[in-house]
């Protein structure tokens, strides 16, 4: 009894002491609960540790830092993605260039167009037309197209040589049907016969270095070379600026100029005359010669030969009023302050008389004569026919009487020979002036013409064979010879109005280098013109030259040339 009823107060002191603590544990609780939440509101928070030694959780990240962290996450997402997918495609488009596909074979039944020359109307054209209408055979003494614009940035190192050359297999290997090319000097065109003669004029020759071919249509694409007009000591003494190797050796010839005047012992006298340098033709390619010169000598010669770089004089002649006579007045002003500024001289109304050794004659504004001693002469002053194109002129005596080039209708058909020859470029005589651009539309134009012609002579053919079907009067029954009278009527009526359009030149501006980096342009915009110059033009004269180069690799060299002459500047190494 006793010991039930002291097991009776221990139990009731035990729930007394419970109900005791409980409410002291709630509040305990609550007090924790107040100090977090104001701990989490101050800018200063710190772990708060309880009785117990538990450090809190820390608090969540504000709004404000959950944004900027899911923004950056998102920009390196496609940051990465970009790069990715950029460099794949690359790859891929490199890959595609460099790997061509199958041909097909030379096809007898296929009509056969020869081409002659390797500039930009054959280029042109070779690009754009579809070889599984025709068997095609390009004859050029070069093996590769040459990109003329930038070939003054060849000339002072800012470019390689070989970045701005397209070897013409590169386009003619992805072409449907193989395309013969081969590397030969035209040498006869017989309109009449409709032969081409050609030989083989390189270094190396085998048993047989000259052979005829015939031809179907011939694509007469051969350019120009450049004009003297006959001026005594210029073909001797002065370097053009027309092909790959006048560039290089411009180059050669300029950095020859400046070591031979830093050898010891010149006088003053004689170093001025090596580093004057001349260009004659007041043209895009003198103007864009004269600015990469100006540009050679303030970035890179002022570095490596600081003695002499303020020695170097850059002379501009030219014969007409001014210079650049394509563009628009304000810009050919804005061009002649620029050189003024860059301490180029510019001679306009100023004509060669004669190129010596070591000195230029001129003829002033005034027509007195002056002797200008000079270290080299650039020539970039017009271009004349070629002495095959001459002779092509002279066999159509009656129909070939301008003497400019070759003469041609709507159509670039030669006069006297428009069943079977097409004239581009330079080598003809146009309303258009003879430059790229112009070359280029001629031969996408006459790569659509040449389709046309394809569809119909196919027309023709097919025509032809139903007539005959028709006459033979093997017939399975009438409804069949009803059938084919509704195709022999269709296709006259389809040869009926066969009507090819006419060549019609679209004009998509004008841009020249200045130096300076400073560029003009004139771009035709609505029914007028938009002529700007300065630090953007260069950058879109820069972009503009890009696209127009014709592969994946040209672009890729030309841009790295670029990279790499800004950060290390131009090399003034000689051979």
């Amino acid at each position: 009894m006793m010991q039930s009823a002291r097991s009776r107060v221990l139990a009731r002191s035990l729930g007394q002491s419970r109900s005791t603590l409980r409410p002291l544990q709630a509040q305990r609780q609550l007090q924790l609960r107040r100090a977090y939440a104001v701990e989490t509101t101050s800018s200063t928070a710190t772990p708060l540790a309880t009785s117990s030694g538990v450090t809190p959780p820390p608090p969540p990240p504000s709004f404000t830092q959950s944004r900027w962290r899911k923004f950056l996450q998102f920009v390196g997402r496609a940051t990465l993605i970009t790069v990715v997918g950029g460099a794949g495609t690359f790859y891929y488009l490199a890959q595609k260039e460099r790997n061509p596909g199958p041909q097909l074979p030379f096809d007898p039944e296929k009509k056969t167009v020869v081409v002659l020359g390797s500039g930009w109307g054959a280029t042109s054209l070779l690009k754009t037309i579809d070889t599984a209408d025709y068997n095609v055979v390009v004859i050029s003494p070069k093996n590769y197209f040459l990109f003329t614009p930038l070939l003054p940035s060849v000339a002072v190192g800012t470019l390689s040589p070989r970045s701005i050359i397209q070897p013409t297999r590169y386009i003619t290997r992805h072409k449907a049907r193989t395309v013969s090319v081969i590397e030969a000097e035209a040498t006869d065109v017989d309109p009449a016969a409709k032969t081409v003669t050609f030989t083989d004029d390189s270094e190396i020759k085998g048993t047989t270095s000259t052979t005829t071919i015939g031809y179907d249509y011939l694509v007469y694409a051969v350019g120009a070379e450049v004009q003297t007009f006959n001026i005594p000591g210029v073909q001797k003494h002065a370097v053009f600026m027309k092909e790959l190797h006048d560039a290089e050796r411009m180059q050669r010839a300029f950095m020859d100029c400046v070591e031979t005047a830093a050898f010891p012992g010149q006088d003053t006298a004689e170093i001025e005359r090596l580093l004057h340098m001349v260009v004659v033709g007041g043209g895009p390619t003198g103007v864009e010669l004269s600015g990469e010169l100006h540009d050679f000598l303030k970035d890179d010669l002022m570095a490596w030969y600081p003695e002499l770089a303020g020695k170097v004089k850059i002379t501009l002649v030219e014969a007409l009023p001014s210079v650049l006579p394509m563009f628009s007045k304000q810009l050919i002003e804005y061009t002649e302050s620029t050189f003024k500024e860059s301490k180029i001289d510019i001679l306009t109304k100023t004509m060669v008389k004669e190129v010596k050794d070591r000195s230029v004659v001129l003829q002033m504004p005034d027509k007195s004569i002056q002797e200008v001693p000079c270290g080299l002469v650039v020539w970039a002053a017009g271009n004349k026919g070629r002495n095959l194109t001459q002779n092509l002129m002279a066999k159509l005596p009656a129909e070939q009487t301008n003497r400019r080039g070759i003469a041609v209708d709507d159509h670039l058909r030669m006069k006297g020979a428009e069943d079977s020859i097409f004239a581009l470029g330079d080598c003809s005589a146009t309303s258009y002036a003879p430059t790229a651009q112009v070359a280029s539309q001629q031969g996408a134009y006459l790569a659509r013409a040449l389709a046309q012609i394809a569809r119909k002579d196919g027309m023709e053919k097919q025509l032809s064979h139903l007539e005959q079907t028709k006459q033979a009067g093997a017939f399975e029954s009438e409804e069949q010879k009803q059938n084919i009278d509704k195709e022999i009527e269709g296709l006259k009526n389809r040869l009926a109005k066969f009507k090819p359009r006419p060549f019609n030149y679209s004009h998509q501006g004008t841009l020249a280098y200045i130096g300076s980096e400073k560029a003009i342009a004139d771009l035709p915009f609505m029914n007028g013109n938009i002529a700007s110059g300065g630090v953007a033009t260069y950058l879109f004269w820069r972009s503009a030259y890009l696209s127009t180069l014709f592969s994946l690799r040209n672009r890729t060299l030309v841009a790295t040339d670029w990279l790499k002459v800004k950060l290390f500047g131009r090399d003034v190494s000689r051979e």
